[in-house]
């Protein structure tokens, strides 16, 4: 397994190389937060909505029927082209872009070893999901009853009929056009709307164990979507063959490459071929979670009771539901506790940021609520402390950075200090308030993964809203926020991380030096065990 793990370290860098530059290439007109590649698992998602209100239109009008069901997608095409032509090629276009997002999405988190140990639920759950979308969208264009209709039947019964599953061949039922009944067709349109909502049923399941799952993209991106599917319904608007002739072999047909491209290898090969070969892509998809299973087990997130108070925030903030609040159990005057699921720990460290009990300005032995075991806060605080007493000069700026993002040691200088943490998620906002205070330093450069692609999906979010006191725990007003740039920078971005430094140093020699005293401090960050506790950080 090591091997294994250590192999597709080796893969995702170059994965992450060669998809960086159509990310860059994206960023430049949408930037970060728009960019599409950092959303696509919310695309498909809407693109699911885009397939079922169109799908829901085109039905009003579809007939059941042997003639009638070639008939009436005929005069929906060309007799109400304005409205049933653009539903049926959005209703086509959107059910290709839907393979092309999925795909990308797969690839991506595979790149980003965003599969094994919390992940691999959804991870399995997304290989099912590949197969249902396949199986709605084949049996979406056998409703034509078209000759490609045709060729799909009669291709997917002698695929089937090698499996030893029936007392007579499934082919045998499209030899003649007396073979092929009303029912039949009324069978096919029972299954294209029982397939889309046995879909729908595992796309909920798959994100399921996220918290605050993103399942619905940025409205530009909404429009703009909209936008290209229309564009391209008017400019190649989807079309039939010709009516199915079980008499006649189709010889000329126009392939949906998107949803149809194992069909000619059952004839260049055999089906026991296609089956070995979708079988085995099924079963290594199905195994990429335990074979790249990394070496060492991830750290689980330790509750330390004698400092939580139950405000459920960090089971609020966790990005996988691994907290959930359960009733007190130590005898101290609170209702609920977190208790940590170890199988769904990601060790990103978000909820010790939002624990209100990670305050520095605490005694010089403090243990936050949460806490991570290989990275303390108290131990995170002496490294502050080290990093703060090197700075020199008249810009001295604090360095915040994110392990998954731009590695902020290569910014250390005389006038700038850093610290990581495994996720910038995971940076109390006392920490910045801490870094200023005294004018230890001048300003904090806050880093992280590139907008929208947090490594651990709410970092980054939850970061900007406690820095904005936006969310609890916030940072002290009195803290000016002037004095902080928020910089998202990957992990190849040095361009990105050195201008947003460069952005920070220039502002604050543009300002006088401010500074934040320690006065009072105890006033406004009461102990755990005030009720009050946590109330402004």
């Amino acid at each position: 397994m090591g091997k294994a793990h250590d192999l597709h370290h080796k893969m995702s860098n170059y994965l992450r190389k060669f998809w960086q530059r159509p990310e860059n290439l994206f960023n430049a007109p949408f930037g970060q937060a728009l960019n599409p590649w950092y959303h696509l698992g919310a695309l498909t998602f809407f693109l699911f909505w885009v397939v079922l209100v169109s799908g829901v239109y085109l039905y009003i009008f579809y007939r059941t029927g042997v003639r009638e069901a070639y008939q009436t997608v005929e005069d929906l095409t060309h007799e109400q082209w304005y409205a049933g032509g653009v539903m049926r090629s959005v209703h086509r276009y959107a059910s290709d872009a839907i393979v092309l997002t999925m795909s990308l999405h797969m690839l991506r988190n595979f790149a980003s070893g965003r599969f094994h140990s919390y992940r691999w639920f959804s991870w399995v759950t997304g290989v099912l999901l590949i197969w249902l979308v396949y199986a709605s969208g084949i049996n979406g264009y056998w409703l034509v009853w078209d000759r490609l209709s045709q060729f799909l039947a009669v291709a997917t019964a002698e695929w089937f009929d090698w499996l030893p599953l029936f007392s007579q061949p499934l082919a045998r039922n499209f030899l003649a056009p007396g073979d092929v009944s009303d029912r039949f067709i009324m069978l096919l349109s029972f299954a294209h709307i029982t397939i889309p909502l046995v879909l729908l049923l595992f796309m909920w399941i798959h994100t399921k164990r996220m918290n605050h799952a993103e399942t619905t993209p940025p409205l530009p991106l909404v429009v703009g979507t909209l936008l290209a599917l229309l564009v391209l319904s008017l400019i190649k608007p989807a079309v039939s063959h010709e009516p199915a002739d079980l008499t006649l072999a189709p010889n000329v047909l126009n392939l949906d490459w998107f949803y149809l491209a194992l069909y000619p290898l059952l004839y260049a090969s055999s089906p026991g071929a296609v089956w070995a070969l979708v079988g085995g892509i099924t079963l290594l998809l199905l195994a990429i979670p335990w074979v790249f299973k990394p070496r060492a087990a991830i750290p689980v997130a330790e509750v330390h009771l004698d400092n939580c108070n139950g405000c459920e925030r960090c089971f609020r903030d966790c990005p996988y539901s691994a907290i959930v609040m359960q009733p007190r159990q130590d005898g101290r005057p609170y209702a609920l506790q977190p208790v940590v699921d170890p199988n769904l720990c990601a060790s990103c460290g978000i909820c010790v940021g939002a624990c209100p009990s990670s305050m520095p300005f605490r005694s010089s032995d403090f243990v936050s609520g949460m806490e991570l075991p290989h990275q303390e806060l108290a131990a995170l605080r002496t490294e502050t402390d080290r990093a703060l007493a090197a700075l020199q000069g008249d810009a001295r700026v604090m360095v915040f950075g994110c392990d998954c993002a731009y590695d902020v040691r290569e910014l250390k200088s005389e006038g700038v200090g850093a610290l990581s943490f495994p996720c910038i998620g995971m940076l109390p906002p006392a920490f910045v308030d801490y870094a200023l205070r005294d004018a230890r330093a001048d300003g904090v450069l806050v880093t992280g993964c590139r907008e929208g692609d947090c490594q651990y999906r709410l970092g980054i979010r939850w970061t900007e809203q406690r820095i904005a006191r936006e969310r609890e725990p916030h940072l002290r007003k009195r803290v000016p926020l002037e004095r902080i740039e928020c910089c998202w920078a990957g992990a190849h971005d040095a361009d990105l991380a050195r201008s947003g430094l460069a952005a920070l140093r220039a502002r604050i020699k543009q300002m006088p030096r401010e500074t934040i005293p320690q006065d009072g401090a105890q006033e406004d960050v009461p102990e755990p065990e005030d009720k009050k506790m946590g109330q402004s950080l």
